[in-house]
This record gives structure tokens, C-alpha cells and sequence, in this order.
């Protein structure tokens, strides 16, 4: 495999100015809804959102490795290397996606091991998903269709026969960089190879390169994908990529904080069960200072109520909340309000 040396000096790194998102709670109905995607009729097909990179009519979202014109040749709605043009790559830059490839090495077999069908679908021009005519083909395992080039080899073999049409379906995960240049998150691939799984969320080492492993270097939030020349004539043709947002993780989530100290006598008053009509809806329990939400049913679940006032509680780091009515100084019911779940429950004797 040869080390592509991509001319991306021109490509200024953009600053990232924006707020930190919202620390939401579980379920929170202000939660922004997210936004309609209508699907394509076919699958493989571009959905509504999707950056178009090839449909088979032009090569205008494509440049050579220089930023010329490529020299790939078009036709019948595909691309095909050309002897001597290079790699080609996307005059716009791309980073966490959701990427659709497809390929076909040629019908004619010739050569064997990495020199038959060899091409590469390379993430930032250099994050590496292998295209390689696998199909009753030997070569090493971190080297053939559906590789990460050199880290990971595909779970399974899913090749077609020589000549037949492929696909890729790719989500990407860009890595992140701290300010000091250094790794916060590793990139990660997940790849279907002809809608069969063959990597799982993988973390990447660093680049994918050959006879070496690759570290990683501070680079842009987005760089341009590359499409790998290795003398082989394979075809591409319906590329198109979706930009993916920033994943929410449940650390990120906002937590209720008490509003008030309630004493371990003052939280007694509120323990015991609630059943709404005949069936159980909850207990109530103590655990030190704190009081506990159990739902009933397997597994239990125990919900940390953390005091908003004298009787109205939330539901830790979710948007739940559960307010308790009084009989004089008798706690007799609760209201629990989650989600669509709007109950109330009586406390029993």
C-alpha cells in the first residue's frame, strides 16, 4: 500500500466559537425535537439531507491530490482510476459522517493478493476503510475488503464476485484534540461492507499506513475524503455523505441539584406505598438522607428524589418530578409526572 502525502497546506483549521450545548435532564420534553430526514425510496440511495459527492454526472465535487482537475475517467454514470492521474479527493472537507460508497473492481481478475482490485476509501485522507478484490483472494487480514487498513480486519468476508457492484456504509467518528495537540477521543469507525457488519465502533490507533503503525497528529475538524489510486482500475460511483452532530453522552446530562436539607423525621413522612386504584405505583424508601423512588417490576428501578420544596421532588437527573399532597401533617398521596406518564396514587395506611 503506498503512504498517500496529501496537499492539504492550503486547508486552514476554522475555530470553533460556539457555546457548550445545554445540559439536558432524561426525557426533558424542552429537548429539541430532531429534525425530519425523509429516507430515500431505494436503499443506498441519498437521503433528503445527504451532501451528494457523486451521482455519475460530473466530477465537480472532486480535485486531483494538487487541487487540479482529476484525471479520473467518467463514464455510464461511474469513475474509474486512470493509469498515472493519482488519487482523487473532495474539494470540501468532511468529518464525523455517516459516508455511502459504492465500488466494483474489475471483472477481468489479474494479479492476486494486494495487487488485485486495490483501492482505498480514505476518511481526512487518513483514516482507511481497504477496497480490495477479497473474493476467493488471499492476502493479509488487516489488508482486505472492509479492513481498517492495517488495524482492523473485517469481521467476516462479504465479497461479491470480481466486476459486481459493492457497497460501503460508514459512520465516522472524527478524533478530538485537546489544546495542548494531544488525543481527548480516538477516531471510530462502524462499516457495513454490502449491509453486512464488519466493524463495530472500532477506536483507531492513529493514520493507517503500511509497514508502520500511525500516531496521531492535531488536524482539522474537517478534511477532504480521498479516493485511493493504486494502479488498479476500480470503479465508484453513488457517493454521498451526512454530516453528523456531536454525540450527547449520559456524563453529559444535567443533575438536580436539593433546593433544601429535609431531616431524616421529615423524610420518614413520605415513605411507604402508592397504589393507584388496585395496582401497586410505587414505594417510597429511605437510604441514609435520601429518598428513593422503587417502580415496582423486574429489574427494580430506584429513582433518587432530590427535594425542590417541602413536597415536590425530582427524579435526579431526569425530568420527572413527583409532588406529594398532605392531610394536615399526613403525607396521602403522590403525583408522578414522566415523560406521558401523568399518575396520581394513594399512600397506603
Amino acid at each position: 500500500m503506498r503512504h498517500l502525502l496529501i496537499a492539504l497546506a492550503c486547508l486552514t483549521p476554522v475555530a470553533l466559537t460556539a457555546q457548550a450545548p445545554k445540559r439536558w435532564k432524561a426525557h426533558d420534553p424542552e429537548r429539541p425535537k430532531p429534525r425530519v430526514v425523509t429516507p430515500a425510496a431505494a436503499v443506498g440511495q441519498p437521503p433528503s439531507d445527504a451532501i451528494v459527492l457523486f451521482d455519475g454526472k460530473n466530477l465537480d465535487a472532486w480535485s486531483s491530490e494538487t487541487g487540479g482537475k482529476p484525471g479520473w475517467t467518467l463514464r455510464d454514470g461511474y469513475m474509474e482510476t486512470a493509469p498515472g492521474a493519482g488519487a482523487i479527493q473532495t474539494r470540501r472537507g468532511l468529518g464525523d459522517m455517516q459516508l455511502h460508497v459504492e465500488w466494483a473492481s474489475p471483472s477481468r481478475v489479474e494479479g492476486s493478493g494486494q495487487g488485485r482490485g486495490n483501492s482505498g476509501v480514505i476518511i481526512m485522507g487518513r483514516y482507511e476503510v481497504q477496497v480490495l478484490d477479497s473474493y476467493q483472494n488471499q492476502t493479509y487480514t488487516d489488508g482486505q475488503a472492509g479492513a481498517v487498513y492495517g488495524q482492523y480486519p473485517p469481521l467476516v468476508n462479504a465479497s461479491r464476485g470480481p466486476g459486481e457492484w459493492q457497497s460501503y456504509d460508514i459512520i465516522f467518528r472524527r478524533p478530538r484534540f485537546g489544546a495542548d495537540g494531544r488525543v481527548t477521543s480516538p477516531a471510530s469507525m462502524t462499516v457495513l461492507h454490502n449491509g453486512v457488519l464488519v466493524q463495530a465502533g472500532v477506536e483507531l490507533w492513529g493514520t493507517t499506513n503500511w509497514l508502520q503503525y500511525g500516531s496521531y497528529t492535531a488536524h482539522a475538524d474537517s478534511l477532504p475524503l480521498v479516493l485511493q489510486d493504486h494502479s488498479n482500475p476500480v470503479r465508484y460511483r453513488n457517493i454521498w455523505a451526512r454530516p453528523l452532530p456531536p454525540v450527547e453522552r449520559p456524563g453529559d446530562l444535567a443533575e438536580s441539584r436539593p433546593a433544601m436539607v429535609l431531616s431524616s423525621a421529615q423524610l420518614d413522612a413520605y415513605t411507604g406505598k402508592y397504589v393507584d386504584g388496585k395496582f401497586e405505583m410505587a414505594t417510597v424508601v429511605r437510604r441514609g438522607n435520601t429518598l428513593l423512588l422503587v417502580m415496582p417490576g423486574s429489574p427494580r428501578r430506584e429513582l433518587r428524589l432530590v427535594p425542590v420544596s417541602r413536597d415536590v421532588f425530582t427524579l435526579g437527573r431526569t425530568a420527572g418530578t413527583v409532588e406529594f399532597s398532605r392531610s394536615g401533617d399526613r403525607v396521602t398521596r403522590m403525583h408522578f409526572l414522566f415523560a406521558e406518564q401523568d399518575r396520581w396514587g394513594d399512600r397506603q395506611p
